[in-house]
């Protein structure tokens, strides 16, 4: 069996960190890491969607991978997405991260072109093979990836022995049962829809991932928390007040990642910057959606703390 407990547990995506002329701020980057080992997370996954990984280079990407670790210091579980759109830059997003010591790396399947299943696994196994002793998580994400883990490719990846699960990104839940069933105990399912983080871990997830998870990750615990201890009337109660607060994080004119970080600059004093183009800006009439979202944060705090 796997040592999966590292795991187990609340893991934000890790959001990109700008400075005001657009670029990656190291600064900043270490300024949220810490934020996140202070709130007392399982783990970070960097790099991925919420890192605004397709519209960053892979120097950019080795910078924030770079500076996440050192502000982690051993005291975070770290997931690091490593999908390009291409096999040679993933490769060398994989030996890098392996060479700074993550716990696991991660990559979608390629988008754009329609590819096979079994040019997929290859792509996959290929990223693996230029980590060869990292652990490799697939990301099923079929609405935005275009392409979604079938059963038979996941038996396929199985073959290979680095894979220990799926971050499931995909909206039924029935999924998450049907992964955990055919993989057994030694493999571990993250559940990805965040709006669905207790219907996830009750069939099957032993963890989650999770873009809004930073936003609040409080909360978040809060819900593990209860789920762990079979409090699942509260669950749901808090689950339907999370709910409420991401459809007004995503409420706004802008991106939202970038209303998240807005949120993080008033309820957490945490300057992250904007979000790179051609994800959309707030806009000045996107501030009462900003600040209602971190109003109905401190008002679930208040709740439950």
């Amino acid at each position: 069996m796997r040592n999966l407990e590292k795991y187990k547990g609340v893991i934000p995506a890790f959001y990109a960190c700008y400075d005001e002329e657009g670029n990656i701020s190291p600064e900043r980057v270490q300024k949220l890491t810490q934020y996140f080992v202070e709130k007392g997370v399982k783990g970070l996954y960097v790099n991925g969607s919420s890192g605004e990984c397709i519209y960053q280079s892979v120097e950019d990407r080795k910078i924030v991978l770079e500076n996440v670790m050192k502000a982690a210091d051993g005291k975070l579980t770290i997931i690091n997405h490593v999908a390009c759109n291409n096999t040679k830059d993933s490769m060398e997003l994989a030996k890098h991260a392996e060479s700074l010591g993550v716990d696991a790396i991660a990559a979608i399947p390629p988008i754009y072109f329609r590819l096979p299943e079994h040019a997929i696994a290859k792509y996959w196994n290929d990223i693996s093979d230029a980590a060869p002793n990292t652990d490799f998580v697939i990301y099923n994400i079929p609405q935005l990836a275009g392409v979604a883990l079938t059963m038979g490719l996941f038996e396929t990846m199985r073959e290979n022995p680095r894979v220990i699960g799926v971050k499931n990104s995909s909206m039924p839940v029935q999924d998450i049962q049907m992964f955990k069933q055919a993989a057994g105990e030694d493999y571990i399912i993250f559940n990805g829809p965040d709006e669905q983080f207790v219907s996830g871990r009750v069939i099957g997830a032993e963890g989650g991932i999770g873009g809004t998870y930073g936003a609040m990750p409080d909360l978040f615990l809060k819900l593990d928390e209860f789920i762990n201890e079979n409090k699942m009337e509260e669950a749901m109660k808090l689950q339907y007040t999370i709910n409420s607060i991401i459809y007004k994080l995503c409420a706004a004119h802008g991106n939202m990642y970038g209303v998240i970080k807005a949120v993080l600059r008033i309820n957490e004093e945490l300057e992250l910057g904007s979000v790179r183009a051609p994800l959309a800006a707030l806009v000045e009439s996107d501030m009462p959606v900003v600040e209602e979202a971190a109003r109905m944060i401190r008002a679930a705090r208040a709740k439950y703390f």
